[in-house]
This record gives structure tokens, C-alpha cells and sequence, in this order.
């Protein structure tokens, strides 16, 4: 009895590690199929940008995923790896992160020649919203949102808006000010001009250079917090490409991205060069 007891637990215990692995190959599979799927409907290349809060270990401590360094590698990759004549569906779902890995595949997206689509089934915040203006047009769900693009500024072990920094030198007077703090609204002063100055970059050719100029300047003055939710509605009110119609598939698609155990890619797409894949009527 006591051999057949430990013949099971050693089996339970080898089920318990190789179940979760399983599981995530079988999701990895069911994602690819689906990306093929829709890159057959829309003829396109289909890459995603997908975080979710993960949970390290068995210790349950929540750790945030944003865009970081290593998107940026397997984004340009993946660009690389398209044609000029292949349109790209960028699907997003992500807080934000990074400034410049944002600034990198935001910069590579614009530069390509056939049509980009950002798809942003719940939402794209800062960084993702910056990734979002580079596209030729923007799909969202009726209730998913995009951020505002105004700086944060890292001090000591926090961020600051930018914008408040100036906020501070306007209201306080100027030998009151400690020269760290002044150093910081120097630095705010050229965060804000160069995320203004890119997101310039990124509209113009899409509208007139006076509403580019606008919409910017809006973005990223710090009008509001930097978690505000620009809706639908309000984002075709400023006047960017921005419609509803996202495709199911994509909603499917989501739904194999659950709150994960273990850390799983947050940018997919499939490795290998391709030719113009749009169907004929």
C-alpha cells in the first residue's frame, strides 16, 4: 500500500508540472491558429501588443507588464519581416511603458508604406496610444480608450507630470525653488516639446498641419490626468481616423490571453518572411 501511495503522489506531482505546460502550448497553438485566420480575412500581417498583469510564482505578487525594450525588438522584427505592399493589423492591449521602445515602433509603423491598422479591443494607454497614432487608422471597441501622452518625470522613486512640474515654477517664486526641482522642470520643458514634436510627426499627413498641431499640443499638455480615458466619440471629435467594426476574430483572440500563472510573450506574430497575402475578390 505505502509503494502505491507514493507511486501515485510521484505521478500527481509530475501531472501538476506538466499540466499548466499543456495548457499554455495548447493556448500558444489555439492564438496562432486564430492570428493566421485573420490575417487570411484581412490579408494582412497580424502582429500583437498584448500585456496582462501576471503573478510571479506561487507567491501571487502582481507584476505589471508595459511596453518595453524587448517589444521593440520583436515588433521591428516582425515590420522587417513584411513586405511593403503587405498592410499591417497591429492588435494593442497595454497600460503603456517605455518612451523610447514606444517612440521606436511607432516611428518603424509610420514609415511603412502599405496600410496600418491599430486595433485596440479595451485599451491603449500612453505609449500604446503613441503606438496607436502612428497607424493610418485606429478600430476600437465602442467602449475601449486610449490616454493622453503628456510626460512623466521619475523623482525620487516616483513619476510626476510633467506639466505639474511647470505648474510649481509658475506659481512658486524662482529662489524658493530647490535646484533639483529646477533641474526637473528643465527636463519637463524638453520631455513635453519632444513628445509634442513626434506626436506632430506621427498626424502629419493625415489632416491639415494646423489640426495636427492642435490634436498634439492637446495630448500631451497635461489637460488631464495622466489616466484619462479618451473615447471613442471624443477622439473622432478631435478629428483622428478612428472607427468601431472590430473583428471577432480578434475578441476570440483575447480571450487566450487569460490573467496568466507564468510569463508567456506579449508580442506574436508568425516568424517568417511573407509575401502579398491579400486575397482576390
Amino acid at each position: 500500500m505505502i509503494e502505491i501511495a507514493i507511486t501515485v503522489l510521484i505521478a500527481l506531482l509530475i501531472l501538476s508540472f506538466l499540466i499548466p505546460s499543456i495548457s499554455h502550448q495548447m493556448r500558444h497553438n489555439s492564438r496562432r491558429r486564430l492570428i493566421q485566420q485573420l490575417e487570411r480575412q484581412r490579408g494582412s500581417r497580424v502582429i500583437t501588443l498584448i500585456h496582462r498583469q501576471e503573478r510571479i510564482s506561487i507567491l501571487g505578487v502582481p507584476l505589471i507588464r508595459f511596453i518595453d525594450m524587448e517589444d521593440a525588438e520583436q515588433l521591428l522584427r516582425a515590420i522587417r519581416l513584411t513586405p511593403e505592399s503587405t498592410p499591417i493589423d497591429l492588435i494593442i492591449h497595454s497600460p503603456g511603458g517605455m518612451v523610447l521602445p514606444a517612440q521606436q515602433i511607432a516611428y518603424a509603423l509610420k514609415k511603412h508604406p502599405a496600410l496600418v491598422t491599430v486595433i485596440v479591443p479595451n485599451y491603449a494607454m500612453s505609449g500604446g496610444t503613441l503606438v496607436a497614432l502612428a497607424a493610418d487608422e485606429i478600430i476600437m471597441d465602442p467602449n475601449a480608450v486610449l490616454g493622453p501622452l503628456d510626460p512623466q518625470i521619475a523623482l525620487r522613486g516616483s513619476y510626476l507630470p510633467a506639466a505639474s512640474l511647470l505648474t510649481v515654477m509658475e506659481l512658486k517664486e524662482r529662489n524658493r525653488l530647490s535646484d533639483e526641482t529646477i533641474a526637473m522642470v528643465d527636463v519637463s520643458t524638453k520631455a513635453i516639446r519632444q513628445i509634442r514634436d513626434f506626436t506632430l510627426f506621427l498626424l502629419k499627413g493625415k489632416m491639415d498641419d494646423a489640426r495636427a498641431a492642435e490634436i498634439a499640443t492637446v495630448l500631451t499638455s497635461g489637460r488631464w490626468t495622466h489616466d484619462y480615458p479618451l473615447t471613442l466619440p471624443a477622439l473622432q471629435e478631435m478629428g483622428l481616423n478612428v472607427r468601431e467594426e472590430v473583428p471577432r476574430t480578434v475578441y476570440r483572440l483575447m480571450s487566450l490571453y487569460p490573467q496568466p500563472q507564468s510569463g508567456q510573450p506579449s508580442v506574436e506574430f508568425i516568424p517568417v518572411p511573407y509575401q502579398d497575402r491579400r486575397q482576390s475578390p
